[in-house]
């Protein structure tokens, strides 16, 4: 009877059990918490590679503030303190921020620039260069939340119909509006 030397995690874990995967990236990251509607969405950020830097001297860059601007549909990300050219990632999920085709747009102190995409199943990871003197990072997505859903917008439309409606049908609205 063959027996194998190697034991895959399925073996050992259910997969099923658990409702994230473990990642390395957001056990020894920064991250940030929004909060939505009563929900929670984390985005994790860090600097470097992964445990490259680890036990090493290095001075990271001081992260001031990260806010959703819905208009843009964009994170904004404004950074403190830069001590030396770096790279900077964010890991945000899908709900946060997406962007169609998986084309984000990252803008640096007001210059488009070049950036790395990592999709996981939920989330994506957009990693980039930072240098001494950064101050705003701007990731531009196509949808950011809170958005307004389908049935959002159809209740809107009918609202609206039906305050036409009624204000035709009223004899006191129906004069003030009749022009002759």
């Amino acid at each position: 009877m063959p027996a194998s030397n190697y034991a895959f995690a399925e073996h050992i874990f259910n997969p099923d059990a658990y409702a994230q995967y473990l990642d390395i990236s957001q056990i020894e990251s920064e991250k940030f918490t929004f909060e939505f509607d009563e929900k929670t969405y984390d985005i994790y950020y860090g600097y470097r590679g992964s445990l490259d830097s680890m036990g090493a001297n290095h001075q990271y860059p001081i992260l001031s503030s990260m806010n959703i601007n819905q208009e843009r549909k964009s994170i904004e990300i404004i950074m403190e303190d830069v001590p030396e050219k770096t790279d900077f990632w964010v890991r945000t999920p899908e709900d946060v921020l997406y962007a169609e085709g998986e084309k984000f747009k990252v803008i640096v102190d007001g210059v488009d620039t070049g950036y790395d995409l990592m999709k996981y199943p939920n989330d994506y990871v957009v990693g980039l260069v930072i240098s001494e003197d950064t101050k705003k990072i701007e990731i531009i997505g196509t949808r950011v939340i809170p958005e307004f859903e389908g049935l959002t917008i159809l209740i809107l439309g009918v609202s609206i119909l039906g305050i036409i409606y009624v204000a035709q049908k009223n004899p006191l609205v129906k004069g003030l509006t009749r022009i002759n």
